[in-house]
């Protein structure tokens, strides 16, 4: 019901707690005490690439360990899906535009071939675009994600296997690295309009079904105005608009930088 009271509170469970603690004290020592071991050739601090990092590894943690969580697990399903466009969408991208390429290009060409050569192949666009797309669309049978939903840990890895493909669809495009380059401006251009056709299936099913398809949220008090319905087509415009937001502005990018190269 409309105005309807939930305890809210943000996660603080000591393994999330440990991982985004981990994470950003990792890049720390990386870029500071040991930036002669772990970015050779680089003598100052890589400043933006830290606030990037950082920022993005803060967005993953209010995507799963603030309210949001709560009211996406019970509530309301467009809850649900703006944690995922803000793993997907903003954090990706920012996590790995804060990597300084000196930290991957050092790791990998340190003695690790075989490495390399998988990490060229998960991070092609044809490859980091389908198993995104494929690991997006199958966790939202109806099936699975209510599984997730009623499970903890199914839930973690439902999270976990959207943001580690998206670091790979992503990679493509905002990739920093000389041994794991970034995708040229023509390609940048197809690769965008592909991933922004990519989810029509899965944005029509939710936008133009009859009745909500998922019986969690058909089921849950409504604590806002929205229907179960209306819920779930607030839910398809979320995630069109972040996919359409991030594709035609990686696309305008490309032009323009395209445009100007070639003047």
């Amino acid at each position: 019901m409309p105005g309807m009271k939930i305890p809210l509170h943000w996660h603080t469970e000591p393994l999330l707690l440990l991982l985004v603690i981990g994470a950003s004290w990792a890049h720390a020592l990386a870029c500071g005490p040991y930036r002669a071991r772990c970015l050779p050739g680089r003598t100052e601090y890589p400043t933006w690439h830290a606030v990037r990092f950082h920022l993005g590894v803060l967005v993953a943690y209010v995507a799963v360990g603030s309210p949001l969580d709560q009211l996406g697990e019970g509530f309301l399903f467009w809850a649900h899906m703006l944690q995922h466009m803000l793993l997907i969408y903003v954090a990706a991208p920012l996590i790995v535009t804060g990597l300084p390429p000196e930290l991957i290009d050092g790791w990998l060409l340190g003695g690790r071939p075989r490495l390399a050569r998988l990490f060229r192949v998960l991070t092609h666009p044809i490859a980091g675009g389908l198993i995104f797309t494929l690991c997006f669309s199958i966790w939202h049978f109806p099936e699975l994600y209510e599984a997730a939903l009623r499970s903890r840990p199914l839930h973690v890895l439902e999270h976990w296997s959207m943001f580690l493909p998206a670091l790979l669809m992503v990679w493509p495009l905002f990739s920093l690295s000389a041994t794991l380059p970034r995708i040229g401006y023509g390609q940048a251009m197809f690769y965008s309009f592909a991933l922004m056709v990519a989810d029509l299936p899965l944005w029509a099913v939710l936008i133009f079904g009859e009745h909500p398809i998922y019986e969690t949220y058909r089921l849950a008090p409504r604590i806002s105005g929205l229907s179960a319905s209306s819920d779930m087509i607030l839910g398809a415009v979320v995630m069109k608009g972040f996919n359409e937001v991030f594709a035609l502005g990686c696309m305008a990018y490309a032009f323009f930088a395209w445009y100007q190269r070639e003047k």
